[in-house]
């Protein structure tokens, strides 16, 4: 295989962008020359990679390329970085994944933290689900994660916090003024889960109270399940830091049987990290170690809030 890496960039640009045009917008190049860059790799490799229309997606063989092609150009830019902290530089763009809860629950707080301390790193975020971060991370499609319940635990990681599961429920609800529940007194009521993201953890907390998990409402959306438990038609259980994307109308209430998702700031396992993962990665520790107190819960105005976890919390 002949294919350079600029035809490499051009193809993983076309399959993330969807077309040629934002291709080319991104990666700061003409249309013209991001179609021979992809006709040159195709040329190279002997068969189509894309599909061109109706709409561009990429053929069987390149769904075998990418993520390769992704690994590759994840390599090269830690190369480049690896040059730049040998130099005295650092800065540039980490792609980060995360859960929506992480996104809107830990994220805004670290990322603030990240870019007071060195702010010539950007980050982009990319959303995803438990089961994709992992997957993403190894393809190279970003360059670190905040990993749910990793196991095992990856080298050189962080751990960020442990999660408690809380009942979620209208503030009017008759259990909401209790200090503490068991899961099946909840099941008086609709639960209502989604399978976008922390079902596993649930069906553990269902399999720990010796209970069936049968949702009467199966939704995807984080956004949809909140939504509606605040429209009263059902309850459900979230890990703590959903507690940022509550209403005022919906609180969180201590849960038993007690669960905990494990927060963990990684980069990938197969191949070396990008240096400036491995600078997020350490404020990342000095942001653990200014937390205080230690990993607790504390009653805000939509319920409980979790804190910081401290090393002695780990």
């Amino acid at each position: 295989m002949t294919g350079t890496l600029p035809q490499l960039r051009a193809f993983v640009a076309v399959v993330d962008t969807g077309n040629f045009n934002d291709a080319a917008s991104v990666l700061e190049m003409t249309q013209p020359a991001i179609s021979h860059a992809i006709a040159g790799l195709e040329r190279a490799v002997g068969d189509r990679l894309v599909q061109r229309k109706p709409t561009v997606v990429p053929t069987p063989l390149g769904q075998r390329l990418l993520p390769h092609a992704r690994a590759a150009l994840a390599s090269v830019d830690a190369i480049a970085q690896e040059v730049a902290a040998f130099h005295g530089q650092r800065g540039g763009t980490v792609r980060l994944a995360a859960t929506p809860t992480v996104c809107q629950g830990l994220l805004p707080d670290l990322i603030c933290f990240w870019q007071e301390q060195s702010p010539r790193i950007e980050i982009q975020v990319f959303e995803g689900d438990d089961e994709e971060l992992p997957v993403w991370l190894e393809d190279g499609l970003v360059d670190a994660a905040i990993l749910v319940d990793a196991d095992p635990a990856p080298d050189g990681g962080a751990l960020v916090l442990r999660d408690p599961f809380l009942a979620v429920m209208r503030r009017d609800h008759v259990l909401a003024s209790e200090p503490r529940i068991h899961l099946r007194d909840l099941l008086d009521d609709p639960f209502i889960n989604s399978y976008g993201g922390c079902e596993t953890q649930v069906r553990m907390l269902f399999a720990m109270a010796g209970e069936p998990y049968r949702p009467a409402q199966h939704v995807r959306e984080t956004g949809t399940l909140i939504r509606m438990v605040a429209s009263d038609l059902g309850v459900t259980a979230m890990p703590a830091i959903s507690a940022a994307m509550l209403p005022p109308e919906v609180v969180m209430i201590p849960l038993d049987p007690h669960l905990e998702r494990t927060l963990t700031f990684a980069g990938p396992s197969s191949r070396p990290w990008n240096p400036l993962v491995e600078t997020l990665r350490d404020l990342t520790h000095a942001w653990i170690a200014d937390a205080s107190p230690p990993l607790a819960t504390e009653a805000g105005p939509r319920g409980p809030f979790p804190r910081r976890a401290t090393p002695g919390s780990r």
